[in-house]
């Protein structure tokens, strides 16, 4: 089973991230292998980067993640990786009997089923509960069994169950990204609005597609033409300024008159077109103006490629005057391809010496069309690199001449970010994430792109921002957490019992707490057994709370890179609360 989309969908600028809660992946899962399916292609399990500006597709972000067990750093996304390894772990479990039977389906309630195989190579069964609400509780084999909403138990001999998909037993993560090494000291260099013309440009009547143009060797085609005003016009006399309106087939639109930017206008994935329409400030004699239109990525997927377009197709007007409405769609234009910086290489090693560079501290903030660039050093350690580029506002950044990608922090994701839960049939707008904020905040630097010393960093602002907010962070471990009922299915319970190291009694499960190797457990940032609520970073007591939960943690776990501790009233000082389903929820500080 190709199982594309099932973790998330690219990330894309302007829009939310998505996310699919580890209960809900595994619920397909097992749900797929209890109808006799036998192979998971997770697509994807490890996610990654689309470096350079050709990689992804239109307004499609670098990051390139999908919610995956293995993240774009190559870390862990914890609980996700561990509950889905503990879940293979069951079916593995299962494996005789799910490779010589075929599933008998039994009916245990108006929303649950058995899917039994049996053969005489043993005995396996998933209890489902398709309840989306509601716990269940069923009768199985002369054993009764809760099954929560949305969840399937695991039972590898057809009686105990060792896994649950809704009852995450894996160790959960916060991550950080925690700024390394000191400030970077800029130089810069302002494109000329309007462009010079004397190489790589031409002299046309009417509007040019821009991709066909530029042979998509860049991402922006300048078309100026000139407007001339007549003295006699009224809105001179300081009447309503005309109003320019500019139709575009997209991706983003500056507007300058006489080199001086007057707006901005872009579109999105779904509506790439866009339309430009505001007041101009003109003078009388001859005005020029001047648009830059600017591509975000080349479709990736669709029909008829070849009727896909960008740039400024028309028509073009200035509404307002004296005559009323002027069309300026066929008009002489003056187009060039790429900008001066490009032409200087101003982005490779090669153009990092150039006379065009200002020095000093006096860099021109907020002033588009803007490189800028620095050096620095590679940190110590093996932790993975990334540029926190949210001073910023949109443009392309490259390091030692290597593009890391396109960067759009002033396109704020929209949507509706609400919590989500694990129940019910997942879809692309259930699980959202990030919104109110920068689609992507952090761009991923390969250490294996760096010099131990002196690496360039380049970075060219379209619209305006503050490179002195610009820093280098490493991705690592902030906190880990744990979240486990005091009767959870365990594997490794199961497996003592099946190796008769026990007298088939119902075992407790034990908190297990691991930092990344180097690290320890410094401190303990909430511990509670009881009923508490909440998710890691974010836990509360509830109503039912053990007094000594954070003095065991504290004994158990403080100093050691890992720690496991039974949850069992007895060591947390007693039961605080007799007869009601209780579990432990602790985080803890790693470093």
């Amino acid at each position: 089973m190709w199982t594309e989309a099932w973790t998330g969908w690219f990330t894309e600028f302007g829009g939310p991230v998505l996310y699919r809660p580890a209960e809900d992946m595994a619920f397909s899962v097992a749900k797929f292998i209890q109808t006799g399916g036998s192979f998971i292609n997770y697509y994807m399990f490890h996610g990654g980067t689309n470096f350079g500006r050709t990689a992804g597709g239109p307004f499609i972000a670098t990051s390139y993640d999908y919610d995956a067990p293995l993240d774009e750093y190559g870390l862990l996304r914890q609980p996700k990786w561990g509950h889905l390894k503990d879940l293979h772990r069951a079916i593995k479990l299962c494996e005789p009997a799910l490779i010589s039977a075929n599933p008998v389906v039994t009916p245990l309630g108006n929303s649950q089923e058995a899917h039994v195989f049996k053969s005489k190579s043993g005995c396996a069964a998933f209890l489902a509960n398709y309840n989306q609400h509601s716990f269940a509780k069923v009768s199985f084999g002369n054993m009764h069994y809760n099954l929560p909403p949305w969840s399937i138990s695991i039972l590898p001999d057809c009686k105990n169950t060792v896994y649950n998909t809704a009852r995450v037993g894996a160790q959960s993560a916060q991550m950080k990204m925690t700024p390394v090494g000191s400030e970077f000291s800029w130089q810069s260099y302002n494109e000329d609005t309007p462009p010079s013309y004397e190489d790589n440009s031409f002299t046309t009547v009417g509007l040019l597609e821009q991709i066909n143009t530029t042979r998509d060797r860049t991402d922006y085609l300048w078309y100026t033409t000139d407007v001339k005003i007549d003295d006699s016009e009224e809105f001179l006399k300081g009447r309503e300024l005309p109003v320019l309106t500019v139709l575009s087939a997209g991706h983003a639109l500056h507007v300058f008159f006489d080199g001086q930017l007057s707006g901005t206008a872009y579109g999105s994935l779904e509506n790439p077109k866009l339309t430009f329409s505001q007041g101009v400030n003109l003078r009388a004699g001859v005005n020029k103006i001047s648009l830059l239109s600017i591509a975000v990525g080349l479709p990736n997927v669709g029909p008829h490629f070849e009727t896909w377009n960008a740039g400024v197709l028309g028509p073009v007007s200035l509404s307002g005057l004296n005559e009323g409405k002027r069309d300026l769609t066929w008009q002489k234009w003056s187009y060039k391809v790429g900008l001066e910086g490009e032409a200087l290489s101003l982005h490779s090693l090669s153009g990092s010496s150039s006379d065009e560079w200002v020095e000093g501290s006096y860099v021109a903030e907020k002033q588009p069309l803007t490189w800028y660039q620095s050096t620095f050093n590679a940190p110590d350690g093996d932790e993975p690199l990334a540029l926190d580029m949210n001073t910023m506002s949109k443009g392309q950044v490259w390091v030692n001449g290597k593009s890391i990608g396109r960067y759009w922090n002033q396109y704020k994701a929209s949507g509706s970010c609400d919590a989500c839960n694990y129940s019910g049939w997942f879809d692309e707008k259930k699980c959202l994430g990030n919104c109110g904020e920068a689609s992507q905040r952090w761009y991923h630097v390969p250490r294996s792109w760096l010099y131990p010393k002196g690496n360039l960093l380049v970075v060219f602002e379209e619209w305006g921002g503050n490179p002195d907010g610009i820093s280098l962070v490493k991705r690592e471990l902030a906190s880990i957490c744990a979240d486990i009922f005091e009767w959870q299915p365990m594997l490794v319970n199961w497996q003592m019992q099946a190796s008769g190291k026990v007298n088939n009694k119902p075992l407790r499960p034990k908190v297990h707490l691991s930092c990344d190797p180097g690290q320890k457990i410094l401190s303990i940032k909430f511990a509670s057994f009881g009923t508490p609520e909440g998710v890691c970073g974010n836990f509360q007591e509830g109503s039912c709370h053990a007094f000594h939960s954070y003095d065991v943690f504290e004994q158990y776990c403080v100093g050691q890179q890992s720690c496991a501790v039974p949850v069992t009233p007895e060591i947390f000082g007693g039961d605080p609360c007799p007869s009601i389903m209780k579990k432990v929820s602790v985080e803890a500080i790693c470093g």
